[in-house]
């Protein structure tokens, strides 16, 4: 049986992958200056026979496995950077790098490619295609999946579909959930400045307050979720930074506003611009203000092919067991740049859960604390493995 074959072979090589993520872990690297781990990825993929490249997008590294039998080609991916935080677990492997740390899981994602990736090598004269491990930088931060595709990392051979993973903290450690359609939502920046005309603070009738105009705008936007979005439509309009004046007695000029704005369309995307451009500009022109509004749109939102999606739950379930493999429900306005290889070819991206109450590992990703079951590293490696193999050979 799959679940058999697969399961025994990542069993194997269970602890070897327990102390590369604890490599990983004690060396955290940030976005484009993950050097060490891209190196122990390029040598550890050179060591299985894999044809390698790197330094794509600065730190990125794809290994290239070629299977026996003409075929597709599969993309499993895998992020490699780590969060500027200080660690606060006491464990042998904590960081050894003051203000960074794995509080994402980027240590599991990228080790449990490598036990995929080794799976797969023993696999070589029975596949039907290959399969592409793509270890990519900076997801936390610029979002180094569309400079990978950009420089050729899905080309030669050309991919057909991409399978992807992420720690989760709130599913139960050895289960895995999938979720079709819309997963994760589109995580757009927002930056405003209202100007206006300083003065005295005692003398407010000689000027044009910011500071109330951007008092009036916040108020207006939060009537864009409540009142002009259709409630069954997910939609976010946060405004996490509210920037202005100098001194207890000064008007001033100008008002900065930042934020952040997470959809699931592009539709939906380009509507809450339109409305947002509304309120600003009817707001100031009633007040005698301007404005400046900056809309930075940043990864697209992951949408997760039904077909794929279904493959990943139906190999799962044979791997893991069916009580195993949950459907979540609901999308998270999380956002991962997976969503970019979503846009070139059918993707499914799903979640492995990290909980484990005995253990005391309950903290949420980003945390300080975070921590994962090791537990989760080989079962992942044989899902992902299995899947690829599902694909190529169509069983």
């Amino acid at each position: 049986m799959i679940s058999n074959r697969f399961m025994q072979k990542a069993e194997e090589i269970q602890e070897e992958l327990v102390r590369i993520r604890r490599d990983i872990h004690s060396h955290p690297e940030i976005g484009f200056q993950e050097t060490r781990t891209a190196a122990l990825v390029a040598d550890y993929l050179r060591q299985l026979g894999i044809e390698v490249k790197e330094n794509l997008c600065v730190t990125g590294v794809v290994g290239t496995l070629r299977g026996k039998h003409p075929g597709k080609t599969v993309l499993l991916r895998s992020d490699m950077d780590c969060l500027e935080m200080q660690e606060q677990n006491d464990v042998p492997y904590k960081s050894k790098f003051d203000g960074r740390m794995h509080a994402c899981g980027h240590d599991a994602h990228t080790t449990w490619l490598l036990g995929a990736a080794k799976i797969l090598a023993g696999m070589r004269e029975e596949l039907h295609g290959n399969v592409k491990f793509l270890f990519q930088p900076a997801e936390e931060t610029d979002g180094g999946a569309k400079q990978m595709i950009a420089e050729g990392a899905m080309e030669d051979p050309k991919v057909d579909a991409a399978i992807g993973a992420h720690v989760w903290p709130t599913v139960e450690a050895g289960k895995i959930a999938v979720k079709y359609g819309p997963m994760m939502a589109s995580p757009d920046m927002i930056k405003i400045t209202i100007f206006g005309k300083g003065g005295h603070g005692a003398e407010p009738h000689n000027c044009v307050d910011p500071i109330s105009v951007a008092c009036q705008v916040y108020f207006g936007f939060q009537t864009i979720i409540s009142r002009r979005i259709s409630p069954v439509e997910p939609a976010v309009l946060t405004i996490s930074q509210f920037n202005a004046g100098t001194a207890h007695n000064i008007i001033p000029d100008k008002v900065e506003l930042v934020g952040t704005v997470r959809t699931f369309s592009f539709e939906m995307k380009d509507k809450m611009r339109t409305m947002m451009d509304g309120v600003l500009r009817s707001i100031t022109e009633a007040n005698g203000a301007t404005y400046k509004f900056e809309y930075l749109p940043h990864y697209p939102p992951v949408i997760n092919d039904e077909v794929m999606t279904a493959l990943v739950e139906s190999t799962a379930k044979t791997v893991l067991g069916d009580e195993n493999v949950l459907r979540q429900d609901k999308p998270t306005m999380g956002a991962e740049d997976f969503s970019y290889f979503q846009q070139h070819v059918p993707g499914s991206y799903f979640t492995v859960g990290t909980l484990n109450t005995e253990q005391g590992i309950v903290k949420p990703l980003h945390n300080p604390q975070f921590n994962i079951d090791e537990t989760i590293l080989h079962k992942t490696a044989a899902v992902l493995a299995a899947s690829a193999v599902a694909f190529l050979n169509g069983k």
